[in-house]
């Protein structure tokens, strides 16, 4: 039986764990196979796939992560987002996920496609991620539930605050552990942790890591997720920007020693958002684990 995330959890002090993004093309998915085959050499607790805004990967997500599982014999999480879904829908995918022994799923609310300037949910969609955690939660206990947290706040969220409000009802109302969205100032989560522990938040909150591994499109990709750039990042990655291999060293010794900083102070483990690479990742965590 597939090993739900929430046991890991309460069995480990520590997990590592990657994320994968869906591949589009048969080249692709050969290279992400390859990917996961020797990434898996570094014991990972679980990996995760995304979804597409929309639901627009809908039928990638699913395959990919149910081959992941089945090859590798890794827990998989299925993310999931209810933005552009019916509840019919909803259920069906839910189903189907059980028919395939998924039983680790990522609630999100999700986003629009990009170019739709037209939205038009169906009449029945959900309208906050809490109630996909209900609804996730309502299988007899099936299924493991993961929520994401925004140390920085939700770049929609009016205030920090607000945003941490809302974290806590979508955990109240299913979510069993956290994983955050990236970031490259650990202050920002060391003070998020804390301030959800203030209002009653139990669950583990783990810190979500980028490897900086391209410059210009961190930027473009921080910019779109709220993610605010240090100046320690702009000093260290924009005079390398052009140079592949002096960008690469310096993500890993960033990575690595941000990492360290975490899981020193607490963090009760790393997700990698890989970009389905094998490095740095690999590089980063064997360094990681060499300080066990």
């Amino acid at each position: 039986m597939v090993k739900k995330i929430s046991d890991i959890l309460r069995e480990k002090e520590r997990v590592y764990s990657f994320e994968f993004f869906p591949p589009k093309t048969e080249k692709a998915r050969k290279n992400l196979f390859e990917t996961v085959k020797l990434l898996k050499e570094l014991n990972p607790d679980f990996v995760s796939v995304t979804y597409g805004a929309g639901g627009s990967k809908r039928e990638l997500t699913m395959e990919t992560a149910d081959e992941i599982q089945r090859r590798f014999e890794i827990p998989t999480m299925h993310h999931l987002s209810c933005v552009g879904h019916s509840i019919y829908e909803l259920k069906e995918i839910i189903n189907e996920m059980q028919e395939r022994d998924i039983r680790n799923v990522l609630a999100l609310y999700g986003d629009i496609p990009e170019g739709v300037t037209e939205f038009r949910p169906p009449a029945d969609a959900l309208s906050y991620c809490y109630q996909l955690c209900q609804l996730l939660r309502s299988y007899d206990d099936y299924f493991s539930v993961g929520v994401a947290g925004f140390p920085e706040g939700h770049v929609d969220a009016p205030d920090k605050e607000t945003d941490l409000k809302y974290l806590k009802i979508k955990l109240d109302s299913g979510g069993q552990f956290v994983i955050t969205q990236f970031f490259f100032d650990n202050k920002d989560y060391f003070d998020y942790v804390n301030r959800a522990r203030e209002i009653g938040i139990t669950e583990k909150i783990i810190p979500g890591i980028l490897p900086i591994i391209d410059y210009e499109k961190m930027l473009k990709f921080s910019e779109k997720m709220g993610a605010t750039v240090t100046d320690e990042v702009h000093q260290i990655f924009k005079p390398i920007k052009d140079d592949k291999e002096a960008t690469y060293k310096a993500a890993v010794e960033f990575a690595v020693n941000q990492c360290r900083e975490l899981l020193k102070n607490g963090a009760p483990g790393i997700h990698f958002f890989t970009l389905n690479k094998v490095e740095p990742t690999r590089e980063i965590l064997k360094r990681l684990l060499v300080d066990k």
